[in-house]
């Protein structure tokens, strides 16, 4: 009988919101799978769990997961934590509970700390609904379209940053969504030196460009609260006239019209004949 793969929520840093069920979890587990070993030592060691510590991370090779799974086949119970908080949500994990599941092996979960609702529940901005993008990348494309994502969600945005690109992340957003945008940064939660700013991306980018932010930073920017209006598809006649205009063949402007309202190529091609 295959084992259980547990995925086991950490304190995002104060011990005590160790729930007692995670606590048992990782006691009773024959292996604990964990992003840094040398944090999750010390964690085990609180709870007085013998289990052996396997080392899993976004780096590892394909082996480490390979070796879990065999683990969990031969029968052991295997409990899969990160740094802090809750595995998988931007933390590795995902693609061995999927990989679980599709070799039929239970996956349970044990809820607890997680910085994004913790960084929600103190921003004093809207929790209702709300869209979590994690890191963006550092730059280039795919950062400048997250950035957009952000300026133009209805809902508000939960980001997780690294202190040194804090300020820059915070420039970043007031330029795109205005720097009158409602925003909160939380760093360094349940920990001693614990800080829950809220203003202007234009207040916060200035106050961290004077005050480097230090630990773990989360990122809150409140959304328009207005729905985004799709652009509606051009008329397809007026189109065909304009691609026609242009020197198109006929049977590429019905191709592109067709692409472009969302009408059936067959209705494009009629139309584009019939002008």
């Amino acid at each position: 009988m295959a084992g259980t793969l547990y995925v086991v929520a950490t304190p995002l840093g104060n011990l005590g919101d160790l729930s007692p069920r995670a606590a048992e979890t990782l006691k009773r587990a024959a292996v604990v799978a964990a992003e840094d070993t040398r944090r999750t030592k010390t964690l085990l060691h609180h709870v007085g769990s013998p289990a052996d510590l396997l080392s899993f991370h976004a780096h590892s090779p394909e082996s480490a997961q390979r070796r879990i799974l065999e683990l969990l086949h031969a029968g052991s119970d295997v409990a899969l934590v990160t740094d802090a908080g809750t595995p998988t949500v931007s933390d590795p994990g995902a693609g061995l509970v999927a990989e679980a599941r599709t070799r039929g092996i239970p996956v349970v979960t044990i809820p607890g700390p997680t910085a994004v609702a913790a960084a929600l529940a103190v921003s004093g901005l809207s929790a209702d609904r709300y869209l979590f993008l994690g890191f963006l990348p550092r730059k280039g494309t795919e950062r400048r379209r997250l950035v957009e994502t952000v300026a133009d969600s209805e809902w508000t945005v939960v980001l997780f940053e690294a202190p040194l690109r804090v300020t820059e992340l915070l420039e970043d957003l007031a330029a795109a969504c205005g720097g009158a945008r409602r925003a909160a940064v939380a760093r360094e939660m349940t920990k001693v030196f614990e800080e829950t700013r809220a203003g202007t991306l234009t207040e916060l980018a200035g106050y961290y460009a004077a005050a480097p932010p230090r630990g773990e930073v989360t990122v809150v920017v409140a959304g328009t609260g207005k729905p985004v209006r799709e652009a509606s598809p051009p008329d397809p006649e007026a189109r065909a006239r304009t691609l026609l205009a242009q020197g198109m063949t006929r049977r590429d402007v019905a191709v592109q019209v067709a692409a472009e309202t969302g009408i059936t190529r067959n209705t494009a091609y009629r139309l584009v004949n019939d002008l």
